[in-house]
């Protein structure tokens, strides 16, 4: 079964009751049991709910993996991971992620005796050299969020299984419809479905995917025992968004692409970064690995201060000032005071995430419309 197809069908059948073509809204917290633990594979719906199993099939489906467990957030799926581990235990993560991620990391479970390394992942040399006895996992995020540097997923997972080393990939930015993790070697994927999966701006949720049953049972047991799941409508929304996911991603990325192609040649314009520029440095990675090179898109200005980069972002209108991404409206967002707020300024411009860099989603809108959006943008620059 294709891409486009299994948006559609992977792991989805008519409802057994009434035909339904679309999964119900199972909107119930508990089920008639037979006997005493014995009933029809639901008893309560902190454990599974039918609308959750549905959306569960499907996402497993998307990125061609066994199992799949839901979560309330993206947030809350790092959370089951993390907490799949043990004092003492060390984690290897990108230098260049999601604020949120690090503050998890960081904040709550690093007291908690977790230990961390954040590392440039693009230097396997450098990736291989932070691997200890007591390393158990490598976070990978590609494309990263926000500096879009490409992780060779394949080459990590190679040398992690070496390692006996288990390995994630946090695919939110990619979406399975440009990147499957899984059929590079990589132990599981994690998704904030709130972006692309869910793809309107209008549901928050999570999800964790793998082939490795061992794994998904704890996932599981931390889905039951901590109780971060999504509700059933929640659940409805992301598979209605989902039934979309292909043919939402190709419109974003092919305006990204004729947003970049506006954006090397303005002379206001610093640097841009995004994978599908030939000069990128993970540009030939990003061919072998993903379909497409994505909807996201930052960039810096020539006359590079963060007053320009406010006064540019307050003067956009089609690109809504905002969190988050992967919806169908473009978004605009200042990293290091949004999304990366969290992670200390020193920590950031190591990195390489200046105080002044410009992030954009890109929508599905009228590709002209978003260019001349910008262009009045840049006149207050």
């Amino acid at each position: 079964m294709r891409f486009n197809t299994k948006t559609i069908h992977a792991g989805q059948s008519a409802e057994e009751t009434s035909g339904a073509v679309m999964p119900p809204i199972f909107q119930t917290s508990t089920y008639a049991q037979q006997a005493p633990g014995v009933n029809k594979g639901h008893e309560y719906a902190r454990v599974t709910n039918p609308t959750r199993t549905a959306l569960e099939s499907l996402l497993a489906g998307l990125e061609n993996g066994v199992y799949c467990a839901a979560f309330g957030s993206g947030c809350g799926a790092m959370d089951a991971v993390m907490k799949t581990l043990r004092p003492g235990d060390h984690v290897i993560a990108s230098n260049d992620l999601y604020g949120g991620s690090y503050r998890l990391f960081t904040k709550v479970f690093e007291p908690f005796g977790i230990q961390y390394s954040f590392v440039d992942m693009t230097e396997l040399s450098v990736l291989s050299a932070a691997i200890k006895t007591n390393t158990k996992l490598i976070w990978i995020e590609t494309p990263t969020n926000p500096l879009l540097s490409i992780v060779d997923i394949k080459a990590i997972a190679a040398i992690a299984k070496k390692a006996g080393v288990f390995t994630i990939v946090d695919n939110t930015f990619a979406s399975p419809y440009l990147q499957r993790p899984l059929e590079l070697g990589v132990d599981a994927v994690v998704h904030s479905t709130t972006k692309y999966i869910g793809g309107h701006s209008d549901v928050i949720g999570g999800a964790v995917i793998s082939n490795n049953e061992k794994f998904m049972e704890d996932i599981r047991f931390q889905v039951k025992t901590s109780g971060a799941v999504p509700g059933p409508m929640d659940c409805y929304l992301l598979l209605r968004g989902a039934k979309t996911l292909a043919i939402r991603v190709q419109r974003s990325c092919e305006n990204a692409k004729n947003l970049v192609d506006y954006l090397v040649k303005h002379p206001k314009v610093g640097h841009v970064n995004y994978p599908g520029i030939k000069t990128h440095k993970g540009h030939e990675i990003a061919k072998l690995q993903m379909d497409d090179f994505g909807a996201m898109i930052s960039f810096t200005l020539k006359d590079d201060t963060i007053e320009n980069a406010f006064s540019f972002m307050s003067n956009t209108h089609l690109f809504t000032l905002a969190e988050s991404l992967g919806g169908v409206e473009s978004l605009i967002s200042h990293p290091a005071s949004m999304t990366h707020a969290s992670i200390p300024k020193e920590i950031r411009e190591k990195a390489g995430l200046s105080d002044s860099l410009i992030r954009l989603s890109v929508g599905i809108e009228d590709v002209n419309d978003l260019i001349e959006d910008l262009e009045k943008a840049f006149a207050h620059v």
